[in-house]
Protein backbone atom coordinates (compact mmCIF):
# COMPACT_ATOMS: atom_id res chain seq x y z
CA UNK A 1 0.00 0.00 0.00
CA UNK A 2 2.93 2.32 1.02
CA UNK A 3 4.61 1.46 -2.28
CA UNK A 4 1.10 2.77 -3.98
CA UNK A 5 0.54 5.74 -2.44
CA UNK A 6 4.06 6.77 -3.38
CA UNK A 7 3.88 5.80 -7.01
CA UNK A 8 0.75 8.81 -7.00
CA UNK A 9 2.43 11.32 -5.82
CA UNK A 10 5.18 10.84 -7.76
CA UNK A 11 6.76 13.69 -10.71
CA UNK A 12 5.43 12.55 -13.70
CA UNK A 13 9.25 12.41 -15.28
CA UNK A 14 9.69 9.75 -12.96
CA UNK A 15 6.80 7.49 -13.62
CA UNK A 16 7.63 8.51 -17.34
CA UNK A 17 10.84 6.42 -16.39
CA UNK A 18 9.25 3.95 -14.66
CA UNK A 19 6.98 3.43 -17.73
CA UNK A 20 10.40 3.29 -19.79
CA UNK A 21 11.36 0.24 -17.65
CA UNK A 22 8.33 -1.41 -18.41
CA UNK A 23 8.29 -0.94 -22.20
CA UNK A 24 12.42 -1.68 -22.57
CA UNK A 25 11.07 -5.10 -20.47
CA UNK A 26 8.24 -5.75 -22.87
CA UNK A 27 10.64 -5.48 -26.10
CA UNK A 28 12.82 -8.13 -24.03
CA UNK A 29 9.96 -10.33 -23.37
CA UNK A 30 8.77 -10.29 -26.71
CA UNK A 31 12.28 -10.85 -28.11
CA UNK A 32 12.45 -14.23 -25.64
CA UNK A 33 8.81 -15.48 -26.45
CA UNK A 34 9.98 -14.81 -30.31
CA UNK A 35 12.92 -17.56 -29.95
CA UNK A 36 10.56 -19.64 -28.29
CA UNK A 37 8.27 -19.55 -30.81
CA UNK A 38 10.90 -20.24 -33.22
CA UNK A 39 11.95 -22.86 -31.54
CA UNK A 40 8.39 -24.77 -31.32
CA UNK A 41 7.60 -23.84 -35.24
CA UNK A 42 10.54 -25.51 -36.51
CA UNK A 43 11.27 -28.04 -33.81
CA UNK A 44 14.71 -29.88 -36.16
CA UNK A 45 16.65 -26.92 -35.87
CA UNK A 46 17.65 -26.76 -32.31
CA UNK A 47 21.06 -24.32 -33.05
CA UNK A 48 19.43 -21.73 -34.93
CA UNK A 49 16.86 -21.57 -31.80
CA UNK A 50 19.18 -21.99 -28.99
CA UNK A 51 21.30 -18.80 -31.15
CA UNK A 52 18.43 -16.83 -31.42
CA UNK A 53 17.99 -17.35 -27.41
CA UNK A 54 21.53 -16.75 -27.02
CA UNK A 55 21.46 -12.96 -28.69
CA UNK A 56 18.86 -12.17 -26.00
CA UNK A 57 21.40 -11.66 -23.37
CA UNK A 58 22.02 -8.32 -25.18
CA UNK A 59 19.05 -6.89 -24.42
CA UNK A 60 18.43 -8.26 -20.81
CA UNK A 61 21.50 -7.19 -19.76
CA UNK A 62 20.86 -3.30 -20.95
CA UNK A 63 17.48 -3.74 -19.56
CA UNK A 64 18.57 -4.75 -16.43
CA UNK A 65 21.36 -1.72 -16.50
CA UNK A 66 18.87 0.89 -17.21
CA UNK A 67 16.12 -0.60 -14.87
CA UNK A 68 18.83 -0.46 -11.89
CA UNK A 69 19.85 3.26 -13.31
CA UNK A 70 16.02 4.58 -12.95
CA UNK A 71 15.86 2.50 -9.31
CA UNK A 72 19.00 4.69 -8.02
CA UNK A 73 17.32 7.83 -9.30
CA UNK A 74 13.98 6.90 -7.78
CA UNK A 75 13.18 10.21 -5.23
CA UNK A 76 10.10 8.07 -4.02
CA UNK A 77 12.35 5.04 -2.46
CA UNK A 78 15.25 7.24 -0.90
CA UNK A 79 15.53 7.05 2.82
CA UNK A 80 14.35 10.33 4.90
CA UNK A 81 14.74 10.70 8.68
CA UNK A 82 10.94 11.06 8.78
CA UNK A 83 10.63 7.55 7.53
CA UNK A 84 13.03 5.88 9.78
CA UNK A 85 11.51 7.19 13.11
CA UNK A 86 8.70 5.07 12.36
CA UNK A 87 10.79 2.01 10.79
CA UNK A 88 11.04 2.52 7.05
CA UNK A 89 14.57 2.86 6.99
CA UNK A 90 16.99 2.57 4.50
CA UNK A 91 16.54 -1.54 4.32
CA UNK A 92 12.55 -0.96 3.84
CA UNK A 93 13.44 1.79 1.41
CA UNK A 94 15.28 -0.45 -0.60
CA UNK A 95 12.84 -3.25 -0.55
CA UNK A 96 10.51 -0.99 -2.05
CA UNK A 97 12.67 0.44 -4.97
CA UNK A 98 12.68 -3.46 -5.43
CA UNK A 99 9.06 -3.93 -5.66
CA UNK A 100 8.88 -0.91 -7.87
CA UNK A 101 11.10 -2.02 -10.17
CA UNK A 102 9.65 -5.88 -10.07
CA UNK A 103 6.24 -4.10 -10.67
CA UNK A 104 7.60 -2.26 -13.73
CA UNK A 105 9.35 -5.14 -15.38
CA UNK A 106 6.44 -7.36 -14.56
CA UNK A 107 3.69 -5.27 -16.66
CA UNK A 108 6.13 -5.07 -19.35
CA UNK A 109 6.71 -9.05 -19.51
CA UNK A 110 2.78 -9.13 -19.25
CA UNK A 111 2.53 -7.02 -22.34
CA UNK A 112 4.68 -8.83 -24.17
CA UNK A 113 2.71 -12.08 -23.49
CA UNK A 114 -0.27 -10.46 -24.92
CA UNK A 115 1.24 -8.83 -27.87
CA UNK A 116 2.79 -12.31 -28.54
CA UNK A 117 -0.19 -14.02 -28.39
CA UNK A 118 -2.02 -11.60 -30.24
CA UNK A 119 0.72 -11.93 -33.24
CA UNK A 120 0.02 -15.91 -33.23
CA UNK A 121 -3.56 -15.44 -33.73
CA UNK A 122 -4.69 -17.03 -29.99
CA UNK A 123 -6.36 -13.64 -29.42
CA UNK A 124 -8.33 -12.22 -32.34
CA UNK A 125 -10.54 -8.85 -32.30
CA UNK A 126 -7.48 -6.35 -32.95
CA UNK A 127 -5.54 -5.60 -35.81
CA UNK A 128 -2.80 -7.66 -36.89
CA UNK A 129 -4.31 -10.70 -35.85
CA UNK A 130 -1.94 -13.97 -36.68
CA UNK A 131 0.55 -11.49 -38.46
CA UNK A 132 3.33 -13.33 -37.46
CA UNK A 133 1.63 -16.66 -37.05
CA UNK A 134 3.97 -18.83 -39.06
CA UNK A 135 7.14 -17.17 -37.11
CA UNK A 136 6.21 -17.65 -34.24
CA UNK A 137 5.13 -21.45 -34.10
CA UNK A 138 1.42 -20.63 -34.77
CA UNK A 139 -0.54 -24.21 -33.95
CA UNK A 140 2.08 -25.62 -31.27
CA UNK A 141 0.90 -25.57 -27.82
CA UNK A 142 2.78 -23.07 -25.74
CA UNK A 143 4.67 -24.54 -22.46
CA UNK A 144 3.24 -22.59 -19.63
CA UNK A 145 6.26 -23.43 -17.70
CA UNK A 146 8.71 -22.57 -20.44
CA UNK A 147 7.07 -18.89 -21.08
CA UNK A 148 6.79 -18.67 -17.07
CA UNK A 149 9.85 -18.68 -16.76
CA UNK A 150 11.35 -16.62 -19.71
CA UNK A 151 8.90 -13.82 -18.58
CA UNK A 152 10.80 -14.32 -15.65
CA UNK A 153 14.39 -13.00 -16.24
CA UNK A 154 13.93 -9.64 -16.56
CA UNK A 155 11.96 -9.16 -13.51
CA UNK A 156 14.02 -11.28 -11.61
CA UNK A 157 17.01 -10.11 -12.60
CA UNK A 158 16.73 -6.36 -12.53
CA UNK A 159 14.81 -6.91 -8.64
CA UNK A 160 18.06 -8.44 -7.66
CA UNK A 161 20.60 -6.08 -9.66
CA UNK A 162 18.84 -3.38 -8.20
CA UNK A 163 18.56 -4.75 -4.30
CA UNK A 164 22.26 -5.62 -4.37
CA UNK A 165 22.64 -1.82 -5.60
CA UNK A 166 20.27 -0.29 -3.38
CA UNK A 167 21.40 -2.46 0.00
CA UNK A 168 22.27 -0.74 2.96
CA UNK A 169 26.44 -0.11 3.28
CA UNK A 170 27.61 -0.30 7.38
CA UNK A 171 30.60 -0.46 8.60
CA UNK A 172 32.46 -3.28 10.00
CA UNK A 173 33.55 -3.06 13.67
CA UNK A 174 35.57 -1.21 14.23
CA UNK A 175 35.76 0.47 11.32
CA UNK A 176 36.02 4.41 11.58
CA UNK A 177 32.95 6.81 9.94
CA UNK A 178 34.10 8.64 6.84
CA UNK A 179 35.33 12.37 7.46
CA UNK A 180 32.59 14.40 5.41
CA UNK A 181 34.35 15.34 2.03
CA UNK A 182 36.25 18.48 1.93
CA UNK A 183 34.79 20.24 -1.78
CA UNK A 184 37.93 22.01 -2.24
CA UNK A 185 39.94 19.55 -3.09
CA UNK A 186 38.78 16.96 -6.49
CA UNK A 187 37.66 13.32 -6.17
CA UNK A 188 40.20 10.35 -6.18
CA UNK A 189 40.95 9.39 -9.60
CA UNK A 190 38.71 6.04 -10.16
CA UNK A 191 40.93 3.37 -10.45
CA UNK A 192 39.27 1.02 -13.59
CA UNK A 193 41.13 2.91 -17.05
CA UNK A 194 43.96 0.89 -16.58
CA UNK A 195 42.27 -2.66 -16.67
CA UNK A 196 39.96 -1.02 -19.66
CA UNK A 197 42.62 -0.03 -21.62
CA UNK A 198 44.35 -3.56 -21.31
CA UNK A 199 40.99 -5.06 -21.92
CA UNK A 200 40.62 -3.04 -25.45
CA UNK A 201 43.56 -3.89 -26.44
CA UNK A 202 43.25 -7.45 -25.36
CA UNK A 203 39.84 -8.07 -27.15
CA UNK A 204 41.29 -6.09 -30.58
CA UNK A 205 44.16 -8.40 -30.76
CA UNK A 206 42.20 -12.06 -30.28
CA UNK A 207 39.89 -10.67 -32.61
CA UNK A 208 42.79 -9.69 -35.43
CA UNK A 209 44.00 -12.94 -34.54
CA UNK A 210 40.86 -15.14 -34.97
CA UNK A 211 40.22 -13.42 -38.01
CA UNK A 212 43.09 -15.05 -39.69
CA UNK A 213 41.23 -18.56 -39.38
CA UNK A 214 37.59 -17.37 -39.69
CA UNK A 215 37.50 -18.48 -43.39
CA UNK A 216 38.63 -22.41 -42.44
CA UNK A 217 36.10 -22.57 -39.10
CA UNK A 218 32.94 -22.43 -38.83
CA UNK A 219 31.06 -19.59 -38.77
CA UNK A 220 28.91 -18.08 -36.31
CA UNK A 221 25.71 -16.40 -37.86
CA UNK A 222 24.88 -12.82 -36.81
CA UNK A 223 21.46 -11.47 -35.88
CA UNK A 224 19.35 -9.98 -39.03
CA UNK A 225 21.12 -12.67 -41.45
CA UNK A 226 24.60 -10.96 -41.57
CA UNK A 227 27.92 -11.92 -42.23
CA UNK A 228 29.23 -15.52 -40.08
CA UNK A 229 31.86 -15.20 -38.00
CA UNK A 230 34.01 -16.75 -35.44
CA UNK A 231 32.98 -16.84 -32.20
CA UNK A 232 36.35 -16.36 -30.99
CA UNK A 233 36.03 -13.00 -33.05
CA UNK A 234 32.75 -11.88 -31.14
CA UNK A 235 33.96 -12.73 -27.78
CA UNK A 236 37.33 -10.42 -28.85
CA UNK A 237 34.62 -7.54 -29.20
CA UNK A 238 32.82 -8.27 -25.96
CA UNK A 239 35.95 -8.30 -24.07
CA UNK A 240 36.40 -4.71 -26.04
CA UNK A 241 33.15 -3.39 -25.04
CA UNK A 242 33.70 -4.33 -21.78
CA UNK A 243 37.07 -2.49 -21.67
CA UNK A 244 35.59 0.34 -22.63
CA UNK A 245 32.82 0.32 -20.26
CA UNK A 246 35.18 0.25 -17.32
CA UNK A 247 37.43 2.67 -18.77
CA UNK A 248 34.51 5.05 -19.10
CA UNK A 249 34.92 6.26 -15.15
CA UNK A 250 38.64 7.16 -15.99
CA UNK A 251 38.23 8.67 -19.30
CA UNK A 252 35.48 10.96 -17.75
CA UNK A 253 38.02 11.59 -15.29
CA UNK A 254 40.85 12.91 -17.45
CA UNK A 255 38.27 15.03 -19.55
CA UNK A 256 38.03 17.06 -16.20
CA UNK A 257 41.50 17.27 -15.22
CA UNK A 258 42.10 18.56 -18.65
CA UNK A 259 39.42 20.98 -18.88
CA UNK A 260 41.26 22.17 -15.41
CA UNK A 261 45.03 22.53 -17.54
CA UNK A 262 46.91 25.91 -18.36
CA UNK A 263 45.33 28.35 -16.18
CA UNK A 264 41.63 27.31 -16.56
CA UNK A 265 39.51 30.41 -15.95
CA UNK A 266 35.61 30.12 -14.32
CA UNK A 267 34.07 28.10 -16.25
CA UNK A 268 36.88 25.59 -17.22
CA UNK A 269 37.43 25.23 -13.57
CA UNK A 270 33.99 23.99 -12.65
CA UNK A 271 33.31 22.27 -15.54
CA UNK A 272 36.02 20.21 -14.23
CA UNK A 273 35.38 20.18 -11.25
CA UNK A 274 32.50 19.15 -11.76
CA UNK A 275 33.36 16.49 -14.18
CA UNK A 276 35.77 14.95 -11.48
CA UNK A 277 33.20 14.73 -9.32
CA UNK A 278 30.93 13.04 -11.78
CA UNK A 279 33.50 10.42 -13.44
CA UNK A 280 32.37 7.43 -11.34
CA UNK A 281 28.53 8.33 -11.19
CA UNK A 282 28.48 9.29 -15.37
CA UNK A 283 31.35 7.48 -16.77
CA UNK A 284 30.26 3.94 -16.61
CA UNK A 285 26.95 4.44 -18.63
CA UNK A 286 29.03 6.62 -21.03
CA UNK A 287 31.44 3.47 -21.73
CA UNK A 288 28.34 1.72 -22.16
CA UNK A 289 27.01 3.99 -24.89
CA UNK A 290 30.42 4.26 -26.68
CA UNK A 291 30.53 0.27 -26.13
CA UNK A 292 27.34 -0.22 -28.17
CA UNK A 293 27.77 3.13 -30.46
CA UNK A 294 31.53 1.17 -31.45
CA UNK A 295 29.13 -2.05 -32.35
CA UNK A 296 26.83 -0.03 -34.12
CA UNK A 297 29.18 0.93 -36.55
CA UNK A 298 30.84 -2.69 -37.14
CA UNK A 299 27.15 -3.78 -37.62
CA UNK A 300 26.92 -1.21 -40.30
CA UNK A 301 30.21 -2.03 -41.61
CA UNK A 302 28.94 -5.80 -42.19
CA UNK A 303 25.47 -5.29 -43.44
CA UNK A 304 25.79 -4.58 -47.27
CA UNK A 305 22.14 -3.09 -46.88
CA UNK A 306 18.73 -2.43 -44.58
CA UNK A 307 16.92 -5.12 -46.68
CA UNK A 308 19.01 -7.67 -45.11
CA UNK A 309 18.41 -6.84 -41.47
CA UNK A 310 15.19 -8.26 -39.90
CA UNK A 311 12.02 -7.02 -37.77
CA UNK A 312 13.86 -8.28 -34.74
CA UNK A 313 17.28 -7.55 -35.17
CA UNK A 314 15.88 -4.08 -35.35
CA UNK A 315 13.90 -4.47 -32.32
CA UNK A 316 16.68 -5.92 -30.60
CA UNK A 317 19.36 -3.04 -31.63
CA UNK A 318 17.00 -0.33 -30.69
CA UNK A 319 16.10 -1.96 -27.43
CA UNK A 320 20.18 -2.05 -26.98
CA UNK A 321 20.73 1.64 -27.88
CA UNK A 322 17.63 2.66 -26.23
CA UNK A 323 18.63 1.82 -22.85
CA UNK A 324 22.28 2.83 -23.12
CA UNK A 325 21.13 6.28 -23.67
CA UNK A 326 18.64 6.20 -21.29
CA UNK A 327 20.50 4.82 -18.58
CA UNK A 328 23.47 7.89 -19.53
CA UNK A 329 20.63 10.22 -19.42
CA UNK A 330 19.19 8.95 -16.09
CA UNK A 331 23.16 9.05 -14.59
CA UNK A 332 22.88 12.31 -16.34
CA UNK A 333 20.05 13.43 -14.08
CA UNK A 334 21.16 12.07 -10.81
CA UNK A 335 24.54 13.38 -11.24
CA UNK A 336 22.79 17.14 -11.98
CA UNK A 337 20.47 16.16 -8.46
CA UNK A 338 23.76 15.57 -6.29
CA UNK A 339 25.17 19.29 -7.40
CA UNK A 340 22.00 21.04 -6.87
CA UNK A 341 23.08 22.75 -3.49
CA UNK A 342 26.58 23.52 -5.12
CA UNK A 343 24.46 24.75 -8.40
CA UNK A 344 21.96 27.18 -5.71
CA UNK A 345 25.22 28.19 -4.06
CA UNK A 346 26.68 29.49 -6.68
CA UNK A 347 23.58 31.32 -8.23
CA UNK A 348 23.36 32.91 -4.31
CA UNK A 349 26.67 34.16 -4.21
CA UNK A 350 26.05 35.79 -8.10
CA UNK A 351 27.08 33.45 -10.62
CA UNK A 352 25.40 34.46 -13.73
CA UNK A 353 23.49 32.18 -15.20
CA UNK A 354 25.54 32.46 -18.63
CA UNK A 355 28.41 31.29 -16.10
CA UNK A 356 26.44 27.82 -15.43
CA UNK A 357 25.58 27.33 -18.91
CA UNK A 358 29.01 27.98 -20.30
CA UNK A 359 30.05 24.94 -18.11
CA UNK A 360 27.63 22.86 -19.16
CA UNK A 361 28.35 23.35 -22.50
CA UNK A 362 32.08 22.66 -22.27
CA UNK A 363 31.55 19.41 -20.19
CA UNK A 364 29.53 18.05 -22.74
CA UNK A 365 32.44 19.50 -25.74
CA UNK A 366 35.04 17.70 -23.53
CA UNK A 367 33.39 14.51 -23.03
CA UNK A 368 32.50 14.62 -26.89
CA UNK A 369 36.09 15.38 -27.81
CA UNK A 370 37.56 12.87 -26.38
CA UNK A 371 34.49 9.76 -26.72
CA UNK A 372 33.66 10.16 -30.17
CA UNK A 373 36.76 10.26 -31.83
CA UNK A 374 37.77 6.72 -29.85
CA UNK A 375 33.87 5.74 -30.23
CA UNK A 376 35.08 5.47 -33.95
CA UNK A 377 38.52 3.86 -33.62
CA UNK A 378 36.98 1.19 -31.90
CA UNK A 379 34.47 0.66 -33.87
CA UNK A 380 36.62 1.00 -37.05
CA UNK A 381 39.34 -1.79 -35.40
CA UNK A 382 36.68 -4.02 -34.36
CA UNK A 383 34.98 -4.11 -37.88
CA UNK A 384 38.57 -4.28 -39.73
CA UNK A 385 38.93 -8.39 -39.22
CA UNK A 386 35.24 -9.18 -39.70
CA UNK A 387 34.91 -7.45 -43.42
CA UNK A 388 38.77 -8.37 -44.00
CA UNK A 389 39.60 -4.90 -45.27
Amino acid sequence: MLALRLARGTHPLVLLRRLAVAAASAGTGFLLLCALGYALGHPQAAGPAVLRLAWCVLPIAATVHFAVAVARTDPATRPRAALSAVGLGPGRMMLLSAISTAVSCTLGSMLALLFFLHLRGDISGLPLDGAAAQLLGSGQPLPVAGVCTLLLVVPTAATLAGALTLRPRTLKPGAEQPAPEDPAPPAPTPGGLPWGVALMAMGLAVETYAARGAAAGGGLPLPGRLASSSAAILGGWAVTAVGLALAGPGLTYLCGKLLQAARPGAARLLAGRALQEEARRIGRPLGVVCAVSSGALAALALSTGAARIGPLTVLGSALVGGCAVLTLATAAVEARQSRADTTATLVKLGAPASLLRGAAGLRAAALLVVFGPLTWLIGTLAATPLTGH
